[in-house]
């Protein structure tokens, strides 16, 4: 009779790079942003607004659909800016971008919110604190 016992290999563990940490906040955020405006469009009286020209309060022209663009622009770049940026830039900039998008996701929930948005913005609130908390405890280089 054999009373050796089969141990089964550990699974590896490593270490993932801070910058591809961001870089995965920042998609997982912008997936948010992006399923929450297509869900928007299946609450009652979306489409018939949006076909009048408004949105939210706001008339939809040039100006609004640029703005719009402009402020989903900079967290997409965020994903590239990430892996791209020089270390102390790379920090600075995510806690900076990471910081203003707090109130800017908060105000989306001004106006009609269902519950799917004060959801989605809690965990974008989430996505952005955990930004802001790897990006200031950037790792060090030993000298």
């Amino acid at each position: 009779m054999n009373t050796q016992t089969y141990r089964q290999p550990q699974l590896a563990e490593f270490t993932v790079n801070i910058r591809l940490k961001l870089a995965g906040l920042w998609t997982s955020l912008m997936f948010l942003y992006i399923y929450v405006d297509y869900f928007h469009l299946y609450m009652p009286g979306s489409l018939t607004d949006i076909s009048a020209g408004k949105v939210f309060t706001f008339q939809i022209s040039q100006t609004f659909l640029l703005v719009t663009l402009v402020s989903m622009t900079v967290p997409a770049l965020m994903i590239c800016l990430s892996i791209a940026l020089p270390a102390k830039a790379n920090r600075i900039t995510n806690m900076l971008i990471a910081t203003l998008f707090i109130p800017y996701t908060l105000f989306n929930l001004a106006g009609e919110a269902w519950i799917h948005m004060y959801l989605a913005a809690g965990v974008e609130v989430l996505l952005l604190l955990l930004i802001i908390r790897y990006a200031s405890k950037w790792p060090r280089a030993e000298i």
